[in-house]
Order: C-alpha cells, then sequence, then structure tokens
C-alpha cells in the first residue's frame, strides 16, 4: 500500500514539473545586438537591415546598419537578416491572470461583490503562473493591462509584464486607472420573461447615471476633507480628481459615450478612454475636441444592428485613426483571455480594412502604451526605452508568417516554449497506427 502511494506521489510530482510554467528569465548580464532585420519602430517608422543594441535591459543604440558604429567583440551578436524586430504587444482592458479555469470557482478572481469597489486592486488577484499568460508569449503578446470587471465601478487596473515570479515583480505601473461600467441607455428584453427581445430604453437609465453622480460627488467631497475616518473606496477615487489616475469608462452605445465624456468632464476627470466604443464611429468629432481615446472592441465580432454595415467591426479602427483619435485594440468579449493571444491577428484585420500595416501595429504598440501612461518605457522600439520586443520570421500581424525565434523583456531573454508547445511535440509525432 505504502508503495502504491510512493508510486502515485511520484507520477503527480513528475507531472507538475513536465506541464509547470517556465522560470522567468534572469536578468541580462551581457550586452547584445540584433542586426539586419526589418525594425518595426512602433511609431511608423521602418528601419531596414538595422542595427539593435541592448544594454542593462535598455536600447543603447538603433539604426541602420551602414551607418551604425558596433563593436562586435564585446557582445552577442543576433543574426536576424531577413527578419522583422518589433516591439512587444500590449493588451488593454485584458484579464489575464484572474482567471485560470472558467469553471472552477477558486481560480476565478475576476469580480468582488457590490457595487462601487474603486479600492478594489486587481493586482493583488494576479496570477504570475498562469499557463493563459504563458500562451501569450510566443504571439509577441508581452504585456497587458489586469482590469477587475463587474458592478457599476469595477476596481483599479495595473499594468505588468508577463514573464515574472509574483505580481510584485510583474507590475509596471501599479494602480493605473479606475474602471466604470456607464448605465446601458437601451436593453434588450428577456425573453425568458416573457419580454420582447429587441431593443427598448432603459427606464432606470437616468436614475442609475444621477447614483454614480452622487458617488463622484461624495468621493470629492470626502478627498477634500479631514479625512477624520478613513473610507478606503472614497480614497481609491482621488486619483481621478488630480489627474494621476485614469478614467475607463465602458460605453457602447452613441448617448451613453456622449453622456459619459461630459460626466467625467463635469467632474473634472482630465484623462477618459472609453472601452468598448461600438458607436464611436458617429461622433468622432466630439470625441477628438474632448480629446478622448478609444480602447476598441474586439474586431474579429459580428455587427450588433440590423443596419449595420457587415464589416463594421473591421473597418471602425480606421475611421477613429483617420479623425485623429487615440485608439488601441482589446480583446474583451467571450473567451477574452485566451483571444487574447490572437491581437497581432486583430491588428492585422484592420490593414486588410484600410489601415496601414505601421498604423495597425501602433493599435497594439504605441497607442495603448500612451493611453496607459507607459510609453517612457515601453511602446516604441528607442534608444533609452526597455529591450521589450521580439525577433519574427516574418510579418507579426498575419497568423501565417508571426513565428517567434527570440523575444525580451526588459533585456532578458525569454523562453518561448509553453504548455502547448510541448503537446504540440508530443503529438506531433505520434504514430497514424497504434497497434
Amino acid at each position: 500500500m505504502k508503495k502504491n502511494i510512493l508510486y502515485i506521489l511520484s507520477f503527480l510530482l513528475i507531472s507538475s514539473f513536465s506541464f509547470a510554467q517556465q522560470t522567468p528569465a534572469p536578468k541580462q548580464t551581457k550586452d547584445f545586438a540584433i542586426v539586419g532585420a526589418t525594425a518595426h519602430i512602433g511609431d511608423g517608422t521602418v528601419i531596414e537591415n538595422s542595427i539593435i543594441v541592448v544594454s542593462n535591459g535598455k536600447i543603447t543604440t538603433i539604426g541602420p546598419e551602414a551607418s551604425t558604429p558596433l563593436t562586435r567583440q564585446a557582445m552577442d551578436i543576433i543574426d536576424a537578416k531577413g527578419k522583422h524586430v518589433y516591439p512587444g504587444f500590449i493588451v488593454a482592458n485584458g484579464t489575464l491572470g484572474l482567471v485560470e479555469v472558467d469553471a472552477v470557482k477558486a481560480s476565478n478572481d475576476l469580480s468582488e461583490m457590490g457595487t462601487y469597489n474603486p479600492h478594489i486592486r486587481s493586482i493583488i488577484a494576479y496570477n504570475s503562473e498562469s499557463k493563459v499568460i504563458e500562451s501569450m508569449r510566443p504571439n509577441g503578446v508581452l504585456l497587458g493591462q489586469v482590469v477587475p470587471r463587474g458592478g457599476r465601478i469595477s476596481g483599479t487596473s495595473t499594468v505588468v509584464q508577463y514573464d515574472a515570479w509574483n505580481w510584485q515583480d510583474a507590475a509596471i505601473k501599479l494602480d493605473d486607472g479606475i474602471h466604470i461600467n456607464w448605465p446601458n441607455s437601451f436593453r434588450r428584453g428577456r425573453p425568458w420573461r416573457g419580454e420582447d427581445p429587441g431593443l427598448k430604453p432603459n427606464k432606470d437609465y437616468a436614475k442609475q447615471v444621477k447614483e454614480l453622480n452622487a458617488y463622484f460627488n461624495e468621493s470629492k467631497s470626502y478627498n477634500k476633507g479631514s479625512k477624520s475616518e478613513s473610507h478606503l473606496p472614497y480614497e481609491a477615487m482621488a486619483g481621478l480628481f488630480d489627474g494621476s489616475k485614469h478614467l475607463y469608462i465602458n460605453a457602447d452605445d452613441e448617448k451613453a459615450i456622449t453622456d459619459a465624456v461630459n460626466f467625467a468632464k463635469a467632474q473634472g476627470v482630465s484623462k477618459i478612454t472609453i472601452v468598448g466604443a461600438y458607436q464611436a464611429g458617429n461622433i468622432t468629432e466630439f470625441l477628438k475636441e474632448n480629446k478622448v481615446s478609444v480602447f476598441l472592441r474586439r474586431v474579429h465580432s459580428r455587427p450588433e444592428l440590423e443596419d449595420d454595415d457587415y464589416d463594421l467591426p473591421y473597418k471602425l479602427a480606421k475611421k477613429l485613426v483617420d479623425a485623429g483619435i487615440l485608439v488601441a485594440l482589446e480583446p474583451s468579449g467571450q473567451m477574452e483571455r485566451m483571444n487574447s493571444r490572437n491581437l497581432p491577428f486583430y491588428a492585422g484585420t484592420t490593414v486588410a480594412h484600410g489601415l496601414t500595416k505601421e498604423q495597425a501595429l501602433q493599435l497594439i504598440t504605441q497607442n495603448p502604451a500612451k493611453i496607459m501612461g507607459i510609453d517612457d518605457a515601453y511602446g516604441t522600439l528607442e534608444v533609452g526605452k526597455s529591450a521589450t520586443l521580439f525577433i519574427s520570421e516574418g510579418d507579426a500581424l498575419d497568423m501565417r508568417t508571426n513565428i517567434l525565434t527570440k523575444a525580451f523583456i526588459d533585456g532578458r531573454d525569454l523562453s518561448l516554449e509553453t504548455h502547448q508547445t510541448e503537446l504540440w511535440k508530443r503529438y506531433a509525432n505520434k504514430p497514424s497506427q497504434v497497434d
């Protein structure tokens, strides 16, 4: 009996090692240079036959090979001729690390009970060893925003990098913004209650907006007062009024977006991003005038209304970009965590519907970095910025040629092995016939 138990324990231990999360890469100790690749800077610039030198986790040199001096003896050389170098892709409005298995309640830290939760910090629940996160890196997705869900005010997000021992190591920008779900001005009927399933006005809309307005006013009054008694939710709201935090508002229809922006402006909030923004194309001038950025809902989706263009979700990014609005792509929706790996291919679809490849690249590199306030270190390949980048055999926005050979976060050489690649190798050699 004891022998059987030992066998079982040994098997479980070996299995856990076989499918464990990849160990985070060690800190860079030697300078290296990537030579000969086409460098996509992330700001619309492309450098053919480039040289990129990395030291202490930062880019120290970048330029054309013909005019950029290089002391080859002092560093490792990565020959990338015929390949492409990109900044690490950034997931906006993501939930990676908050849920491992949807059907297992104990692994779900997506939302908190209650309606107003600005003090709930998503980073505390972030699981840096998630196998789902590990599977992002082979597609070039190296950074992301960890966002809570639920309630009227969901909580506070944090920006992380996807190769860390724990949440403290992962965090790039703590508590970057607060996320709210704007009341729906229209809603669909609930047929299971005998209602007409079509769209109809939300009778409680005005009441719900009034309640949200009251909460903001109370928070503002508290933060201006003596604070003799601590109130964590109100304290968490302070950053919206002093400009240190961003306000992310989930809103889709034209009226909701307009009302939400006017509300935020009236409350003195300066940093505003609309998340989802399905009908933002109808009010581009309004958004531009108010300097409102957009996290655009998943590109690979269907039109919502009968009279919408069949390709509206595909071409909306171009319409907003052409109007001069700062736009980033986000993966929310069904299976959003798994679909975060498809972020570069969402950008690729916008190319097929009007944007240039470099404009599309900005939607998942420079633009989200600007909106989240991390563009001083991430989002583009520039001297002095973090060496968070990857080398691809071909066009990284095309699923046929997005084949990574190297990836780095802060100059650390990442493993591109995952549970999925291990299984692929295992079953690629499976015999066609089993005796």
